[in-house]
């Protein structure tokens, strides 16, 4: 007897999702999220805040306003978190930039990222830039840093190397990947304004491009 197969959300959708839900649910009310809360969550998505940092930021939010002297009127918009997701923001990123988080050094995440790039199999022009990032990261590991500085760095990098990695795979198969990612945000397309659902759909199709030569995203505020 076969079992029928549950696909796995994107990750990039599955981000949006989990904010809509928790938000949802802890609000008590049915409605669901308006065009300025999805842009809301891709100011945070963009900013690298991680799910649970914002699911924490919202969670500190709703308590506080269930004790509050207007607890009796619901929350209307995800914006009345804000400031609770900022302040889990702030707690995290002093967090990464003093111990690395939850325990991981960020030396060991450079190196890390190095490591991968080392043995990726990637075509010539991946090969040419994974090698000089792998050398220029395991230099960096080694020296004082900026978290946000080093953080704009890595997305560059990041960007020359997904260039470099389209360019080997040839348009057909770049093609064959955003065909795959537009295929499974089509139940979003009605409920997310453009600009979040573009967002999503590049983040995704960087991931996809990644993991199919092994590589992780070149970020220390990824999932």
């Amino acid at each position: 007897m076969s079992t029928a197969t549950v696909p796995v959300p994107d990750p990039e959708a599955a981000y949006y999702q989990a904010v809509e839900e928790f938000f949802v649910s802890r609000r008590g009310d049915p409605l669901f999220l308006s065009n300025p809360d999805w842009l809301l969550i891709r100011k945070w998505r963009q900013a690298g805040i991680p799910l649970r940092i914002v699911l924490r930021g919202i969670a500190d939010a709703l308590d506080a306003h269930a004790h509050s002297w207007s607890r009796d009127r619901n929350v209307g918009s995800l914006a009345y978190c804000a400031a609770e997701v900022d302040v889990a923001r702030e707690r995290w990123q002093r967090a990464l930039a003093f111990e690395g988080e939850e325990g991981m050094r960020v030396e060991d995440a450079l190196a890390a990222f190095a490591d991968a790039l080392e043995v990726a199999v990637v075509g010539a022009s991946g090969a040419v830039v994974a090698r000089d990032l792998a050398r220029e990261l395991r230099q960096r590991a080694a020296e004082p840093r900026d978290p946000a500085a080093l953080e704009s760095w890595l997305a560059a990098q990041e960007k020359a190397l997904v260039e470099a990695l389209m360019a080997d795979r040839g348009a057909p198969a770049v093609a064959a990947i955003e065909s795959a990612v537009d295929a499974e945000l089509a139940p979003y397309r009605e409920r997310m304004p453009a600009r979040v659902l573009s967002q999503i759909r590049r983040e995704s199709v960087t991931r996809r491009l990644l993991e199919s030569h092994g590589l992780p995203r070149l970020s220390l505020l990824q999932l």
